[in-house]
């Protein structure tokens, strides 16, 4: 989309900060941090950090430097900011894809609640499920009695299995008992070509890379995922609304860092966070790209982790999706 490419050219510059020692004699940070990603620039992840790296770096004096990392399930990021010294000068975009790997995968190199220090959420990225613009079905609850009335004949897509969408379609299947047939693929283009051609009937994916098919008129949203509607599509209901009470599924980031990173750099970098997030420009640009701005304490952060964690693995389990 043009908004996000130049959001991604005018946020690109970020970098950042820290030091022990130096930490604890209150003169953190004196030199730039390092943000660690778990994926590839220009995706919505990518653009949100870009975009609030530079107003957090205004109130820590010192720049914030983007690291990316791809790598499936986030692995090879998490593994290296685990292992970082705790001074403050490396820090995690911890993402939805940290609680799902730990879902999936029977070992990690870390782990994501003894080996992070939380810092603070920063958005959560809306799922919605989508069907082509010239589908028969009008609403979920359509898509659902033609699956029991016929099984077999509905498809529905998502991205890599093992991440928020996969498996937000896997609980879709268990919590309705509908004979919904998961079809996976390999990238988000794929996907919406294969929805929008009626290849699959009904797809579950992340609000922000749809948006632009949802305005073009080639992709229809049937339901959002999130508990409640999302501020700029108010006519779209949510799926607990409309067929599925309590399908909650969605995605979100926030920022971590190594365990033993001292409590006066989580708290600076927390407030910084938060001042950044309430900027209007920010909240603004943040919803134009599907966004939705959150903030935290450290604690709250923290507890959301593990509930998080705890709600993926119960997901794996009733879906019956073996451990990698």
């Amino acid at each position: 989309m043009t908004l996000s490419r130049r959001l991604f050219m005018g946020a690109a510059g970020a970098t950042a900060l820290a030091t022990p020692a130096l930490a604890q004699r209150g003169t953190w940070p004196d030199r730039p941090i390092r943000l660690v990603l778990g994926f590839a620039t220009g995706g919505v992840g990518d653009l949100t950090a870009r975009l609030i790296a530079p107003k957090i770096a205004e109130g820590l004096g010192q720049p914030i430097v983007i690291d990316n990392r791809p790598s499936a399930g986030g692995i090879v990021s998490a593994e290296s900011v685990a292992r970082s010294a705790p001074d403050g000068n490396t820090m995690l975009l911890l993402t939805t894809t940290n609680s799902t790997a730990s879902a999936i995968y029977k070992s990690l190199p870390y782990d994501v609640v003894r080996d992070f220090a939380p810092i603070a959420r920063i958005a959560t990225f809306d799922h919605v499920l989508l069907t082509a613009a010239n589908s028969p079905y009008k609403t979920l609850q359509d898509v659902l009695d033609a699956a029991r009335a016929k099984p077999g004949s509905i498809n529905i897509g998502s991205i890599s299995v093992g991440n928020a969408q996969h498996l937000g379609a896997e609980l879709l299947r268990s919590m309705t008992g509908a004979d919904l047939t998961v079809v996976p693929y390999r990238s988000t283009p794929d996907l919406i070509n294969a929805t929008a051609t009626g290849d699959v009937q009904i797809a579950s994916e992340i609000l922000a890379p749809a948006l632009s098919q949802l305005d073009g008129g080639r992709l229809r949203a049937l339901a959002m995922t999130s508990a409640e509607r999302f501020p700029s599509m108010p006519n779209v209901p949510t799926a607990t609304e409309s067929a599925v009470p309590n399908y909650i599924v969605g995605s979100w980031n926030g920022m971590a860092a190594p365990i033993g990173t001292p409590r006066p750099i989580i708290e600076r970098m927390n407030k910084e966070i938060v001042r950044a997030m309430a900027q209007p420009d920010i909240r603004a640009k943040l919803l134009e790209l599907g966004v939705q701005p959150a903030t935290s304490t450290p604690e709250e952060f923290g507890t959301f982790i593990r509930a998080e964690g705890e709600r993926w693995a119960k997901i794996v389990q009733d879906a019956g999706i073996p451990k990698q």
